[in-house]
């Protein structure tokens, strides 16, 4: 065995003649299993709302997302759009066109997005499992229907169902009309049901058939985008590279992530900025075990001696205290990692640290993930090891024999 280890391992488990040291050397273990748990249980936090909100943008948001660099709208190509569907990696494609519209319902009115969607829509997104009044219809017959965000639904008080209640929908014409010309196109829609999803989407999106939108319009076969799910067998960045190059330079092609970017990215700040807050009270309690680590020093000033006097180097004494260190570090953060998989297997189950009504989970959701143990690891260890610095340094420079006073 390493002789080193074998001596910190005595040192540090071996009766102390001052009680005091046991005591603060236990708080030091404490205080890096408490941190240590915090540190998994803050990611695992942030990982769970992460992986929350990407599904529920999910129920709206395709995989990929094809739009115009410049433009809102454009006229398909058949024999792209053809390419892109015999593509392996593509599992369904839809077209869809959004615009802002104004709405009206009795006498409530107010703006929002009219979102125009084919009948593959359904298949890209999860939007049908999100409805939680009425059902998801686009049309009846030759009828328009209409589906609303819950947010919008509210503002607008709509009775969803009433089969005697038309919505007015307004868009204002692409062309400068005269004066005495009517400056919006004007059309009518019954309200069949309502989704919820994120507020972002709840309170600005009304969905319509794609049909109904570009009427409204005035387009005759232009789409804003192509929405696609990709087949989850087939390597994502190959297919998106695929669809890419089929589309040219004209298009952006972006991704689950992309399409949210600046969501994202605030959370993953959020995510690391708690890390960081999190780290630095690890730094604090390592100035206990930095107390801890000295008073030892102090207490085997003469073994160290001796040690010396044996010819043990100035290396392996502080080798010793080093590896001490590192010891209290391991079994604080061994303590810290159970307590951590303790809270997140009873959160779990039974959902103890619940949310506030109105949230679409009643329990924080929480998400353990393998790269977050190993970056806790390497952060506790790195801190663990620059406080025993200070007390190894010390210990080394113990002359090898001490006069006797």
């Amino acid at each position: 065995m390493n002789l080193p280890l074998k001596i910190a391992r005595r040192y540090l488990f071996a009766k102390k003649s001052t009680n005091a040291i046991n005591i603060i050397t236990g708080i030091s273990v404490f205080g890096i299993a408490i941190g240590t748990a915090a540190l998994i249980l803050v990611l695992s936090v942030f990982n769970g709302f992460e992986d929350l909100i990407t599904a529920l943008f999910s129920n709206f948001n395709p995989d990929v997302k094809v739009e115009l660099v410049k433009g809102k709208s454009f006229e398909p190509d058949s024999s792209k759009i053809a390419q892109i569907k015999n593509l392996e990696g593509v599992a369904v494609l839809s077209k869809s066109i959004e615009e802002v519209a104004f709405f009206e319902y009795r006498k409530n009115q107010d703006f929002g997005i009219l979102k125009g969607v084919d009948d593959n829509f359904t298949k890209v997104t999860g939007i049908d499992s999100t409805v939680f009044e009425g059902k998801y219809q686009l049309t009846k017959g030759n009828q328009n229907m209409l589906v609303l965000g819950g947010g919008m639904r509210n503002k607008l008080a709509v009775n969803v169902g009433d089969q005697f209640e038309l919505m007015k929908v307004y868009i204002a014409k692409r062309k400068k009309a005269r004066a005495i010309d009517q400056q919006f196109r004007k059309r009518y829609a019954y309200p069949a049901g309502s989704f919820k999803i994120q507020q972002d989407f709840d309170y600005q999106y009304i969905l319509g058939s794609l049909a109904f939108a570009q009427d409204l319009l005035g387009y005759k076969n232009e789409i804003g985008a192509l929405e696609i799910k990709l087949n989850p067998k087939i390597e994502k960045k190959t297919t998106i590279a695929q669809i890419k190059n089929i589309m040219g330079e004209d298009f952006t092609v972006k991704d689950r992530f992309e399409q949210d970017e600046a969501f994202l990215k605030l959370m993953n700040v959020e995510k690391w900025m708690f890390y960081a807050l999190f780290s630095f009270m690890l730094v604090l309690v390592a100035f206990n075990m930095i107390g801890a680590l000295w008073m030892i020093v102090l207490e085997k000033k003469k073994d160290i001696a001796i040690l010396k006097s044996m010819g043990a180097t100035d290396k392996i004494i502080r080798n010793i205290f080093l590896n001490e260190g590192m010891i209290i570090c391991l079994f604080g953060m061994t303590i810290g990692f159970i307590i951590a998989l303790l809270f997140y297997l009873i959160q779990t189950s039974y959902g103890i640290i619940t949310i506030p009504d109105g949230f679409v989970v009643t329990a924080y959701p929480i998400s353990m993930r393998s790269p977050d143990f190993i970056n806790v690891s390497l952060t506790v260890i790195s801190i663990g090891m620059l406080a025993a610095l200070a007390p190894a340094f010390k210990a080394q420079r113990i002359p090898a024999m001490i006069r006797e006073e």
